[in-house]
């Protein structure tokens, strides 16, 4: 699919395009990623789970059903069968063929073309923090973990990693603060309310709104908080509103 390339007229607040263009192409793929590239989004972010045999690929899991012609756990499975799986078919024949990335190989793609937010599924945290400095990402990238061992395991590793942890309220916040070192705080727009703004604002900590619906006017809701990131699944639609936002305020550059 050849994607509409979207010029970027300014840059109001960082874009994280969740599981790379996966309206578009099919989830954590070489072609969802080279999407937001075209788009000139700030962040793709991947899910990373690994192999029976210890080699890290992209792919949300547990299981390999949903977005590859393969079956059962993907944790069950060698890395030679993994790299034979079409991770395409099941989104349109337009992408069949398509394989389910191995960590490494897309790491050194995307250095110098956007910046990565990983889901970590299941991985080894040092052999992925000692991939990222090998592929020299380390400053272009933040991590979230489902598993609040794995969290606490990765800011123990490396106290200046980017770490997001995922919030509601502000006594969230300063938990995240105190208990995570958190850089980043998500949190979905009804909860992104002055209060938790400003503690926020108090601990020096960014904010990233999830918002995966395609809705201009929540997405001017967002630019009107102010917020530093947004985690949603229609990057270049978004880029549009935007566009318009900055024209109508005389932001453009």
């Amino acid at each position: 699919m050849k994607s509409e390339v979207v010029e970027r007229v300014h840059r109001l607040i960082e874009i994280v395009c969740h599981k790379g263009a996966n309206i578009h192409a099919p989830e954590n793929t070489f072609a969802a990623a080279k999407l937001c590239v075209d788009w000139g989004v700030d962040y793709v972010e991947i899910d990373v789970n690994t192999s029976r045999d210890g080699v890290m690929y992209l792919l949300h899991g547990p299981r390999v059903d949903d977005t590859t012609n393969g079956k059962g756990l993907f944790c069950h499975h060698m890395a030679e069968e993994i790299d034979r799986l079409d991770a395409g078919i099941w989104f349109s024949p337009r992408f069949a063929n398509e394989r389910v990335p191995r960590l490494s190989t897309f790491l050194s793609w995307i250095k110098g073309r956007a910046k990565v937010f990983f889901d970590v599924k299941t991985a080894d945290p040092e052999q992925l923090l000692r991939l990222i400095e090998d592929t020299g990402l380390q400053n272009d990238c933040f991590f979230w973990s489902g598993d609040d061992q794995m969290a606490r395991t990765l800011r123990a590793l490396d106290s200046e990693l980017q770490l997001k942890i995922n919030v509601s309220l502000p006594a969230d916040v300063e938990k995240a603060a105190e208990q995570y070192r958190a850089n980043i705080v998500e949190v979905g727009i009804e909860q992104a309310t002055p209060d938790l703004i400003q503690v926020c604002r108090d601990y020096g900590i960014k904010i990233m709104v999830y918002h995966q619906q395609n809705t201009p006017d929540v997405f001017r809701r967002i630019l009107d908080l102010g917020v530093e990131m947004i985690n949603l699944n229609h990057g270049d639609d978004f880029i549009r509103t935007e566009q318009a936002y900055s024209v109508e305020r005389g932001r453009v550059n």
